[in-house]
């Protein structure tokens, strides 16, 4: 893909979509069923707390159905982001945030199905941090891998970084006051 159709988003840049743009399917499942044209924090406010409601819809199933379910939803969300970055001519645009639903959220709670209001909120928050710190490998992969599959991978390599957060802190907090 040239440079010309595909640019990283400036400062600057109005976070809404075009008119009638989310009346594709395709977008509006990439922009979290229209969540992710919040107009302030797009990743937190729509794609990460409107993936809650979506997950409750699924949670309920045994784990391998759960687990199959994301690995779905992370390979549609490939061709479901890559094909609306295309379209908005923006990489990884504010509004997109399928990868928020899918690689942070839906993987961290799927972690913690027994923690429904604690695990939703220390999931939210670890997830918001290394998501927007892009800590290394986070960085790297949203740097160098193109499309769909670097919108992509970098929230599900921050849902991974952020279970491992939550891991650390209930063996850190809870633990030495169970045993």
């Amino acid at each position: 893909m040239s440079d010309e159709l595909m640019h990283e988003p400036d400062a600057a840049q109005v976070i809404l979509p075009p008119p009638g743009f989310l009346k594709n399917p395709v977008h509006l499942l990439a922009f979290g069923f229209g969540s992710g044209a919040a107009p302030r924090a797009p990743g937190t406010w729509g794609g990460s707390l409107a993936a809650v409601p979506v997950w409750y819809a699924f949670s309920w199933m045994p784990p391998l159905a759960y687990w199959l379910v994301v690995l779905a939803a992370f390979l549609v969300g490939i061709w479901l982001c890559g094909k609306t970055a295309t379209d908005l001519k923006v990489h990884d645009h504010g509004g997109i945030v399928w990868d928020e639903f899918v690689g942070g959220m839906w993987i961290a709670l799927g972690l913690f199905p027994d923690q429904l209001y604690g695990g939703v909120l220390m999931a939210f928050m670890l997830f918001r941090l290394f998501d927007v710190w892009k800590p290394w490998p986070i960085n790297w992969l949203d740097e160098r891998l193109p499309g769909g599959l670097g919108i992509m991978v970098d929230d599900v390599v921050a849902g991974g970084a952020m279970a491992l957060g939550c891991l650390w802190a209930i063996d850190v907090w809870v633990m030495p006051y169970i045993i």
